[in-house]
């Protein structure tokens, strides 16, 4: 029963912080928001069609190789066509495809549709890109002169030699020194911009990707269904550092949110090392949890 238990907090050891790329893995990272799950689902959807698809085809081509090849049938046929052959195979992919429609317009509305929620409970965030790091802007946090509090995100790895290698809370090439914070189970719209060149802002546990773009305003959504450090990528070729542009957020319960919200608007460092403390009481948790 102990390494039952073991395996299980394992488990939800990587459910809070499996939001990065595994060495080895097939599918997706693990759905943090209802959008990913939606996705994954509709992933699955797709791979159950497509294998029947192969298989039907497969099946086909066998008996046609089986039935009608040149032993078999010493006269070779004449005909040039066959009607309901014909219907049937533009009907069925037609139908496949209106299949394949119906659901995947179910997810597109589901994305760029905001939920219906109090605008006082919405957290609003601006992601700028920069060649090459990101500026996030709390748009909601204005001080007495009337400017947003924001702070530059910068990534830790560069490519440059002598660098700290990657450790399991910085992991190489996606860890930052100032990560984007937001609370659990609350809805964030995000813009996304850009002051050079073409961006794009994604997280995969997140199923999101939206370009930033100079001079435009794109928008998104997201809900965090648990806490967690979780991990994206500039996903638009930017420039010679378009590698080293990582998106980290730190999603924490709604009170911790607060409390780094209140340092960072005085002392973004104060607000940083608050964070690294919520951090290193999560894994001691855990270890003992283990």
């Amino acid at each position: 029963m102990r390494w039952i238990a073991v395996a299980l907090m394992s488990l939800l050891s990587l459910s809070a912080h499996a939001s990065q790329p595994e060495p080895g893995a097939i599918g997706f990272q693990p759905a943090a928001t209802s959008i990913m799950e939606r996705m994954t689902n509709f992933h699955t959807l797709l791979l159950v069609i497509i294998t029947v698809i192969v298989i039907v085809v497969m099946a086909l081509l066998l008996y046609v190789i089986v039935r009608f090849n040149s032993k078999a049938n010493k006269e070779p046929s004449k005909f040039s066509h066959n009607t309901l052959i014909e219907v049937i195979w533009t009907l069925v992919p037609v139908g496949i495809l209106m299949v394949i429609a119906f659901f995947s317009f179910g997810e597109l509305y589901y994305q760029e549709t905001f939920p219906d929620v109090e605008e006082s409970e919405v957290i609003n965030v601006k992601a700028e890109g920069w060649q090459w790091n990101w500026r996030y802007y709390y748009m909601d946090v204005v001080d007495e002169e009337g400017y947003e509090m924001y702070f530059v995100s910068n990534p830790i790895h560069r490519g440059l030699e002598g660098e700290p290698a990657g450790t399991p809370d910085a992991p190489r090439n996606l860890a930052v020194d100032y990560p984007m914070v937001v609370p659990v189970d609350t809805v964030i719209r995000v813009y996304t911009g850009a002051t050079d060149v073409i961006h794009s802002w994604a997280v995969p546990a997140f199923g999101i990707k939206t370009d930033a773009v100079p001079g435009k305003l794109n928008e998104l959504w997201f809900r965090v269904n648990e806490t967690g450090v979780y991990y994206g990528q500039c996903s638009e070729l930017c420039g010679k550092d378009h590698a080293f542009m990582p998106i980290e957020i730190h999603v924490v319960t709604r009170p911790e949110y607060d409390a780094w919200l209140e340092r960072a608007q005085n002392d973004i460092d104060d607000a940083r090392q608050y964070l690294a403390g919520i951090s290193e009481t999560s894994n001691t948790q855990l270890a003992s949890a283990r």
